[in-house]
């Protein structure tokens, strides 16, 4: 991408502007709009793909321990499954507000992607080691699977970028031979030979990502349980923390119990504003998804899906869809209706999926433009997931408190599930002192724009979304 092209628009620049302002009254807005726990239950597709699972017992009593990891989705596992494997001296506790993977780590579209969003430097050498450092995260998540023998529903036959513009399409086309050069394997698929591919309506062309994929996060976090357990971990579910007191020890408040840690990872993601941290970094974003019933050899030749694992499209509000290897299709996206921001950062959308009715049928709508013969598809699942989203939609990942003993990887902007999995040997590396892979990268402690509290928070995503399409970002 050019210099030209990467310069902020006045758009952005204003709106840049009246969040900072807005900003100010922080400190005042943290006292009048106070959140508390807010979590709901997953209903996705994944989650139903593990029938087995029960959540383990909350904590009871005090415990003490070297590090407690917060979360129980990619990051925390991730976390935890790195840490114990490099310390298994270590006293290692992870806490689960209600069940492992119940967060966006279950409820996600499924796409195992390279790439890592909110990024400036677009100079050939960061291009080619965030790709690098994506595709060996994909490759990690794969050998841990092959390594445990976890019973994990993924493929790995690239993702496809579709644009539904012709001059889009030449642009992307020109990158693709820019990525090529540096030893990125993009390809650019051409209309004529996409439809004999993956027939949809509609597009000017595609870039493929052979390396990335489709994976149910919930059967790989699942999965891990009794891995992690082997190795030391213990896991408490039904457990959300309710109260932090940093120092260096840190006291964390459970409804039965207390666990007393020398550090801390907030592997919560979207559900980190809850625990009070990164209030004005963070707004959570409520992403809907919904599955199709598993389709027969025949149904997959009508809609013509008869390659590649996912999609995803050129829109700001982009449209992405996987095939499993079940059958299903997976889609989200797509249109302001598929997602939603509620009043002061509230993390579980209420009565989804009947309260978001509307929101569904616009997201079948689009489907159906790209895919015309899903029309008679039935649905079986619907569900609502809740992402963590920074105003330059990048990543923060870096360790934070006066005693530099609270840990974090949070702010994925849909783009967790490579980058969340990669965020356990980030935060291992971190602790251990023994980062230098990692820095210099985008997300290696990076800084964000602040977002306004509320009444602006609110008040400015309704607004912007409504008049212009899109999310707010700068």
């Amino acid at each position: 991408m050019s210099d030209a092209a990467s310069q902020p628009s006045m758009t952005d620049r204003v709106l840049q502007a009246a969040a900072g302002l807005a900003a100010k009254t922080w400190p005042i807005a943290a006292r009048i709009f106070p959140e508390g726990p807010d979590i709901d239950s997953n209903q996705s597709l994944w989650a139903a793909q593990t029938p087995d699972y029960q959540a383990g017992q909350p904590l009871k009593g005090t415990i003490t321990c070297d590090l407690a990891i917060i979360g129980g989705g990619f990051t925390g596992t991730s976390t935890a499954y790195h840490f114990s494997r490099r310390y298994p001296e270590k006293r290692v506790v992870l806490l689960e507000a209600k069940s492992l993977a119940n967060g966006a780590s279950g409820r996600n579209g499924g796409m195992m992607l390279n790439w890592v969003t909110g990024v400036t430097d677009h100079s050939p050498e960061m291009t080619q080691r965030i790709y690098k450092t994506t595709s060996a995260g994909i490759q990690m998540i794969l050998e841990i699977i092959q390594r445990h023998n976890l019973k994990v529903s993924h493929r790995t036959d690239g993702t496809l970028t579709f644009y539904t513009d012709r001059k889009r399409a030449e642009d992307a086309h020109k990158e693709c031979e820019e990525h090529q050069a540096i030893g990125i394997p993009s390809t650019f698929i051409d209309p004529a030979t996409l439809a004999k591919q993956l027939n949809a309506s509609g597009v000017y062309g595609a870039v493929l990502d052979p390396g990335s994929g489709q994976i149910n996060g919930a059967q790989l976090v699942r999965g891990l349980r009794p891995v992690l357990v082997e190795q030391g971990v213990e896991i408490y579910e039904n457990t959300p923390v309710l109260k932090i007191c940093e120092g260096s020890t840190i006291t964390l408040t459970t409804p039965q119990g207390e666990v007393q840690a020398k550090a801390i990872v907030l592997g919560t993601n979207g559900y980190t504003t809850r625990l009070g941290y990164f209030r004005d970094a963070l707004f959570p974003l409520h992403s809907h998804v919904f599955a199709t019933a598993s389709l027969t050899p025949e149904q997959r030749e009508e809609i013509g899906w008869r390659a590649y694992a996912g999609y995803s499209d050129d829109y700001d509000r982009i449209s992405y869809s996987t095939l499993t290897n079940e059958g299903n299709i997976v889609f989200g996206g797509g249109s302001n209706q598929s997602y939603a921001y509620l009043f002061n950062n509230r993390t579980a959308y209420p009565g989804t999926p009947q309260s978001a009715g509307a929101s569904f049928r616009k997201m079948e709508s689009t489907m159906h433009d790209y895919l015309p013969a899903s029309k008679r598809l039935p649905i079986t699942h619907r569900w609502t997931g809740t992402l963590g989203i920074t105003l330059r939609r990048n990543n923060l990942m870096g360790v934070r408190g006066d005693n530099r003993n609270v840990f974090y990887a949070i702010g994925y902007c849909g783009h967790g599930v490579t980058l969340a999995n990669v965020a356990g040997a980030v935060l291992t590396d971190m602790y251990s002192g023994d980062d230098q892979q990692w820095r210099g990268l985008p997300f290696y402690h990076a800084t964000y724009s602040p977002i306004p509290p509320e009444p602006f928070r609110w008040f400015g995503y309704q607004t912007f979304t409504r008049l212009t399409g899109k999310s707010p970002r700068v």
